[in-house]
Parts: C-alpha cells; structure tokens; sequence
C-alpha cells in the first residue's frame, strides 16, 4: 500500500519523492540514504547481505516510517524487477534512483594476473547492474517525464594507474553509460548525473589502508547527492568530482 507523501516543506524539501538506493546497507549507500531520509524522502535500500540491510533500515526507521529494506542482487534482472515493483507497490512512485551497488576486488591488480571470472564479477557489479537497474526504472521515469537517476562511479573512471585495470574499465564505462542516459533521458524531464568520488573512508574493498584524515567520508558523497536533487528543476549538473582537501 502506498504511503502518502506530505507537502514539502523546508526541512524536508523531499518529502514529495521516493528513491530507491542500490547497495544501501552500508558505507555511501546507508550515508546517501540516511540524507535522503532526513531531507524526507521515502527509501527502499536495495543490497545482498540482508543483515547488514535489516540492521540500516532499523537504524533509518527511527527517523521515518517510509523506510523499506529490500534483500535483491542487483546482477539479476527478476530479483530487480521485483524490487522496483515492491517498492513502488509499498512506497509509491519512484523518483530518485541513486545506483550506487559495486565492489573493488578483484578488481585491483596487474591485467594479466586476472581470469576471466574476475573480469565478469567486477563488470558485472559495477557497470552492468546500472544496466540493469535503470533499464527498469527509467521507463516508469518517462511515463511521468519525471525523475533523477544518480550513478555512483570514481574518480578512477577519469584516470588510470597500474593495478586498476578492471576497476577502471568499470568506473570509465560507467562514465560513458552514464553521458548516453543523460541524453536519451533528458527531453523526457529526466535528469542522469555521476558522481567521482576520490577515496572514501569505507569498509570499501579498495587498494589498500586509508587515512581517514587525507580521504572523504561518505557523508561527503551523501552531500553531493542531495545539492543534485535540491538543484532548480531548470537545472541539470551532469558530473561531480569530489576530492579530499589534504593530498594522500
């Protein structure tokens, strides 16, 4: 059953969307949903571990009852059709897709030492699940000629370094994805916009230990996707790089 949303107010200028958030049971996904629920948005966090996911929606359900927890793998396409249907059957229509699911390992590390599984794993999670998702979503998005579609990528999707071949073929296709969507998008009244975060203090995969004091947090992450939904509907800002002040 629908929850009705409440007028929009100026402590909760989101209390009129719901958005459905992949890989939102820890790290930028819960910090991005947390936001969005302050801001009074409705959520549906989307992720594998479900005990990681039930433990974020309980922590998001004490500040908003319009909070769902989905248990869904975003590389299989019933498990995301459901999800999309779940959500807007209980939550109501979606406006916001943030597609922020992807992993690290094993994407890190020389090319020639990678098998062809590693290959499918990281492609698959991190370029082919947004594939997947908004594929879904987007057309229920133009039916209302409404909508923000937000991709979580990296700054390693604008550069190169030695051990980043399969993540960077991921991130750097998912710079590409992303510009096409915006365009096939936007003369429907939708709006598809990437993130480039640098490094984030996470329990993120990544390459090695990091600095909490030369990285950002994912509440940094979380921040830039609230100024792209808060942005006037006129507007459309395409592409975010956030980097962290002190230098790694």
């Amino acid at each position: 059953m629908n929850t009705p949303s409440t007028p929009a107010t100026q402590d909760q200028p989101l209390s009129q969307h719901v958005a459905l958030i992949t890989g939102g049971s820890r790290g930028i996904g819960k910090a991005i949903a947390t936001k969005l629920v302050q801001l009074g948005a409705a959520v549906s966090l989307c992720a594998r571990d479900s005990h990681a996911l039930q433990s974020t929606a309980h922590q998001l359900e004490q500040l908003s009852s319009r909070v769902l927890a989905l248990t869904a793998d975003v590389t299989n396409p019933r498990q995301i059709a459901a999800a999309v249907k779940t959500t807007e059957d209980q939550l109501g229509p979606i406006s916001v897709l943030v597609n922020n699911a992807g992993i690290g390992n094993p994407g890190f590390g020389p090319v020639h030492e990678k098998n062809e599984s590693d290959w499918d794993l990281v492609l698959d999670s991190n370029l082919k699940s947004v594939f997947l998702v908004s594929r879904v979503v987007a057309p229920l998005m133009i039916q209302r000629r409404r909508g923000d579609i937000i991709n979580i990528s990296s700054l390693a999707g604008k550069s190169t370094f030695a051990g980043g071949g399969l993540y960077c073929a991921s991130k750097w296709g998912l710079q590409g994805l992303t510009g096409c969507m915006a365009e096939d998008l936007r003369a429907h009244g939708i709006r598809v916009s990437v993130i480039c975060p640098g490094s984030v203090f996470t329990d993120f995969s990544g390459r090695g230990p990091k600095d909490p004091a030369k990285v950002l947090t994912a509440s940094d992450v979380a921040h830039a996707v609230a100024m792209l939904l808060l942005q006037g509907p006129q507007s459309f800002i395409s592409e975010v790089h956030i980097r962290p002040v002190a230098k790694p």
